[in-house]
Parts: C-alpha cells; sequence; structure tokens
C-alpha cells in the first residue's frame, strides 16, 4: 500500500473539472485508490464521491492506493493532482 498526502492550492479547489480529471485517471489502474479528507475516505473512481468530500483551497488530502500496479496508479494520480491543484 502507498500513501500521500498533498495540499490542495487551487483557487477554487477540488472542482468538478480537476475532480473529473482524477477519477478518469484513478480508473485506469487496477489498484483501489482512496483520497481522505476531514475524516471522510471515499472511492477515487467516484465522481459522486470526490464531489462530495468538498475540498476547498488549502486543504490536506490524502491518497491511499492499494493493489499490483499501486506505484504507477500513485504516480498518475500525484501527477495530476500537482497539475490541476498545485502542490
Amino acid at each position: 500500500m502507498k500513501e500521500q498526502t498533498f495540499t490542495i492550492t487551487a483557487e477554487t479547489g477540488v472542482h468538478a473539472r480537476p475532480a473529473t480529471l482524477l477519477v478518469n485517471k484513478a480508473g485506469q489502474y487496477q489498484s483501489e485508490v482512496e483520497v481522505s479528507y476531514n475524516g471522510k475516505t471515499v472511492n477515487l473512481k467516484s465522481i459522486m464521491g470526490v464531489m462530495s468530500l468538498g475540498i476547498p483551497k488549502g486543504a490536506e488530502i490524502t491518497v491511499k492506493v492499494d493493489g499490483n500496479d499501486e506505484e504507477d496508479a500513485m504516480n498518475g494520480v500525484a501527477e495530476v493532482i500537482k497539475e490541476q491543484l498545485g502542490e
């Protein structure tokens, strides 16, 4: 299992467009990918789950990946977070 924490620096936080990009990226991998914020954890492959977190600017999120391709999955998700949401 891999785990990494990110700080969201985008002015609008995790809104629909970057959330969709994250969900699409996570969906490319077999591993289970979860995101946690404010004590709640959801499947990063679920747009409704990600949007339900309401992640604002300045939030710290934790991404956990577990599975056969966890290294690639973490790298892919981390790249989208850094490009779209700052860090």
